[in-house]
């Protein structure tokens, strides 16, 4: 096989836009099939972890390492949202007081999916990350005040990352102060990204990892949180819904015309080397080398594979009902025809 090209940013994007419907699935199968209390320990977790792994590292990328806990916070969730896809806006009042805010449509809940999660789903994000922000940074007088969520109806997921004279305890480490607003956003005084360091192809592939290490991060915690059975069996279900809703727009956007076309290009275009090669009874077998979402996973449990072809056997149950998927090697199928 031959080295794989760097996906083209249309490429990046319609796997970016993959992954993150299988996020957004997952969490609204687990308030559906678990429970609110449920789906909110696992969206704490995941972002907890998410946090853990890439906020301090990413403080350093964005140039943001040595500002005020306030300011550098802030930036981080304006710059780290802006290069993912996320609608996202900024205001700072001073060195320990800096608003952001999440306008709608909201990325993670996208579409009418925002209209099945709980406020408590929704709150779990903000104890997870926005509430941690202070301990990362070695300042426990940092809060997060959170004024609005689109949830709740308002025009808006908003806050503002606040130092106070204090260490705080955990509880007062995220606030809601619903009649606060954030005042009206200038994109001219927004913080920016070099353009040197950030050029096209880079944010393009940012987007489409900012997605990927979401659905990593969801099959680790699931599995940690409700075992291999059945956080395994809780992604594959939302992954084959998920698979079978957005094959047809995900493979047009690749310029796939088949499946096992479409098979090859989705690897392609997250980082893996793929070919297809037709069999002589009709079927073909597509290869792939690696399997980019979970090789950054240690020792992957098996149920985590499983629960991410979920999303190749939705896509083909929509493209063919007839035409089934037979597993051959850890990551080679055969395609079979109707």
């Amino acid at each position: 096989m031959s080295a794989t090209p760097p996906a083209s940013a249309a490429a990046s994007d319609a796997v970016g836009e993959w992954y993150h419907a299988w996020f957004t699935g997952a969490v609204l199968s687990a308030v559906i099939r678990r429970g609110e209390a449920d789906a909110a320990a696992l969206v704490f977790r995941v972002f907890r972890r998410q946090q853990a792994e890439t906020f301090l590292p990413g403080l350093r990328k964005l140039g943001l390492d040595g500002m005020p806990p306030a300011i550098a916070a802030a930036r981080y969730h304006y710059l780290s949202n802006f290069i993912g896809g996320v609608g996202v806006e900024y205001v700072e009042e001073g060195p320990r007081k800096a608003w952001i805010r999440y306008p709608p449509p909201r990325w993670i809940w996208s579409g009418t999916a925002i209209c099945g999660i709980p406020r408590v789903v929704n709150e779990a994000m903000l104890r997870g990350w926005h509430a941690n922000n202070g301990i990362m940074l070695g300042c426990a007088r940092l809060a997060f005040v959170c004024t609005g969520q689109t949830v709740a109806g308002d025009p808006g997921l908003e806050g503002y990352f606040t130092e106070d004279a204090r260490d705080l305890d955990e509880p007062e480490r995220l606030r809601f102060a619903p009649g606060e607003a954030m005042p009206r956003f200038d994109p001219a005084a927004a913080p920016r990204l070099p353009a040197a360091d950030w050029p096209a192809e880079r944010v393009a592939r940012a987007k489409r990892n900012y997605a990927m290490t979401y659905c990593r991060t969801l099959l680790r915690e699931a599995v940690a949180l409700f075992g291999a059975t059945e956080g395994g069996t809780l992604l594959g279900h939302a992954a084959r819904l998920v698979g079978m809703q957005h094959v047809h727009a995900t493979a047009a956007a690749l310029g796939a015309t088949g499946f096992a076309a479409f098979m090859v290009a989705l690897a392609q275009a997250e980082g893996d080397e793929a070919e297809a090669a037709a069999q002589d009874d009709g079927s073909v077998i597509v290869t792939r080398r690696g399997c980019a979402l979970l090789d950054g996973i240690a020792e992957a449990d098996p149920a985590m594979h499983e629960a991410w072809e979920g999303l190749l056997a939705g896509g083909l149950a929509a493209w063919d009902r007839f035409a089934r998927l037979e597993p051959v090697a850890p990551c080679a199928w055969r395609v079979i025809p109707g």
